[in-house]
């Protein structure tokens, strides 16, 4: 694995991120969308397989390739699963050429100040000593109102662990994420470019991250923290809008490009036929990519 290549391809390379990294919380959810009820599995166990031979449908698919597609973000348990003989992150980057990263917050705290931080991450060093060819992370917290002390405290936090992150070697994708039902949107996401320019500032040479952020109201906002020199990319988050409305308002923002979940999954359904999920995720990729580039 060349972490140079990873790096060209994450700054200059054309298309958009997977996100891949669905959770304990956000499992079931995902898969009833994918047509698997919980009455079809009987433990977390049988849960996670399914996920995981969904995520394995996906990669497989021919139109999820490098040409398109420049990055995924994986859940953890996803590292130890494998795909064709090759653990998935290796599987990533040796067979597809996209760049693997790992999603590492352990969820929400319950919400204060307007705001969700992340809980306690334990084991973080441990975690990504063993990331074997796992090029970054992902984490997330959660901005419900434009409270001004709440939203320095999420970005403050993210970016404490941004900095463990690049201390191992890796490039953490700070994901401090505005909800797209806020009724003072607009006003929270100017906060919280304003606390992010600041610790951005605070980096220390060498100390690189890439941004996840909300599709802002106000279209372009965002373009002085893709300009900063500390950011790699600035990448777009679904949030819960449909595939053509998140790929509509992505296209808005000349600098962002899409790190969407379920944007990129809408329509998939394990009953159908590999020629139809293939088409349907096709035509997927090709609405994100379009609105990425």
């Amino acid at each position: 694995m060349s972490k140079a290549e990873q790096r060209a391809q994450m700054i200059n390379g054309t298309g958009f991120i997977a996100a891949l990294d669905q959770s304990g919380g956000s499992t079931p959810k995902a898969l009833a969308l994918y047509g698997v009820e919980a009455s079809d599995y009987s433990s977390e166990e049988e849960m996670f397989g399914e996920i995981q031979k969904m995520r394995a449908r996906i990669i497989l698919a021919d139109d999820f390739t490098k040409d398109k597609v420049i990055g995924a973000i994986l859940f953890e348990r996803t590292l130890g699963e494998e795909i064709e003989g090759r653990k998935v992150a290796d599987y990533l980057w040796s067979v597809k050429g996209i760049v693997p990263f790992l999603k590492i917050d352990k969820g929400l705290e319950d919400q204060a100040n307007g705001v969700q931080m992340m809980k306690p991450i334990p084991g973080l060093a441990e975690t990504l000593a063993k990331a074997d060819g796992v090029f970054g992370t992902k984490e997330r917290s959660v901005i419900h109102e434009a409270n001004a002390d709440g939203i320095a405290a999420v970005v403050a936090q993210q970016f404490d662990v941004a900095r463990e992150v690049t201390d191992a070697g890796m490039v953490p994708i700070v994901e401090p994420e505005v909800n797209i039902h806020s009724e003072t949107k607009a006003e929270a996401e100017d906060i919280l470019k304003a606390e992010i320019l600041k610790n951005l500032d605070q980096l220390a040479e060498g100390q690189e991250v890439m941004l996840k952020l909300t599709i802002p109201t106000k279209a372009n906002l965002y373009d002085a923290l893709a300009d900063h020199p500390r950011v790699l990319r600035v990448v777009a988050l679904s949030g819960g809008y449909s595939t053509e409305e998140a790929c509509d308002l992505l296209g808005r923002n000349g600098k962002m490009i899409a790190s969407f979940s379920r944007a990129l999954t809408e329509g998939l359904l394990k009953q159908q036929s590999d020629a139809e999920f293939n088409a349907a995720l096709g035509a997927n990729i090709d609405k994100i990519f379009k609105a990425s580039v």
